[in-house]
């Protein structure tokens, strides 16, 4: 067995990729069958198969990384490292998302596209709701593409290879719907490659910790929970709804793209400098 796991580790990238997906739903298939026959609520169902679906991935990335690639830290080496460097990056990447995230909107109210209003709701309660979705989504994504898919495609391909698929699979994957939903949604794709761009920058500016993409995809997530669900902004139809947003979506807009173009083009220039 120890013979198959290392000739595993010889193949191609997308054979191992196939493999670890394959066996990922083998496993994850007989447990969450139970609870799509036996759970009514549908939005319980999604949140109790994605949970299990993301623990099986982290317990199947450990026995990866110790029978595959013989490094039984796996996940230090993905740069989810326990160390004072990477909570600052953390932080600063937190930070950085939200900021970024009033910028748009600040920029847009500063033109009259839209006008901000108080809350409708608790407040305090939406800041807490906003800041568990971002840290989640920004931990599972990015432990999944920056860490694992990213490390996989560095493995066989030069950088540049590792860096474009990887923020191409990123974005194509978020597309992952009914037919109707991706075409409602397909404006946000070109945003959404220019975040996977930045994100991997961003680790590689970072030395290969994690802390920063992480925090800062959490950061880019809470801040708009925030103003999306505190219903904080009214957009004043000024002008058509493809510079500020589809479906009231930032990502789906110019203004967006924009702002998501010009933060890679940072992020590029800071993993250059860090390099040299």
């Amino acid at each position: 067995m120890k013979i198959n796991f290392i000739r595993l580790a010889q193949r191609p990238a997308p054979i191992r990729l196939g493999f670890f997906i394959a066996v990922l739903l083998l496993l994850w298939l007989p447990l969450a069958a139970p609870i799509y026959l036996l759970v009514r609520d549908s939005n319980l169902v999604s949140i109790l198969t994605i949970v299990l679906l993301y623990v099986e991935f982290i317990f199947l990335l450990k026995l990866w990384g110790r029978y595959v690639y013989q490094q039984p830290k796996i996940l230090q080496y993905y740069g989810l490292e326990n160390t004072r460097q990477n909570r600052v990056d953390w932080l600063r990447g937190l930070a950085m998302g939200v900021i970024n995230i009033l910028i748009l909107f600040s920029i847009e109210g500063f033109f009259g596209w839209l006008v901000w209003q108080q809350p409708k709701v608790f407040f305090v309660r939406i800041v807490l709701e906003g800041l568990v979705v971002g840290l989640g989504i920004g931990f599972a994504e990015e432990l999944l593409f920056r860490g694992w898919l990213l490390d996989e495609l560095q493995r066989d391909y030069k950088p540049g290879v590792a860096l474009w698929t990887d923020a191409v699979a990123f974005a194509l994957l978020h597309f992952i719907k009914p037919l109707e939903a991706i075409i409602h949604t397909l404006p946000q794709f070109p945003a959404l490659l220019m975040l996977g761009l930045t994100q991997v920058w961003a680790k590689r500016w970072r030395h290969g910790r994690l802390g920063l993409p992480m925090g800062f995809h959490g950061g880019i997530v809470w801040g708009y929970y925030m103003i999306n669900v505190g219903e904080l902004i009214k957009y004043s139809g000024r002008v058509p709804d493809w510079v500020t947003g589809v479906n009231n979506n930032p990502l789906q807009g110019v203004m967006g793209v924009v702002l998501m173009s010009g933060l890679a083009w940072w992020m590029r220039g800071r993993s250059l400098r860090s390099s040299l």
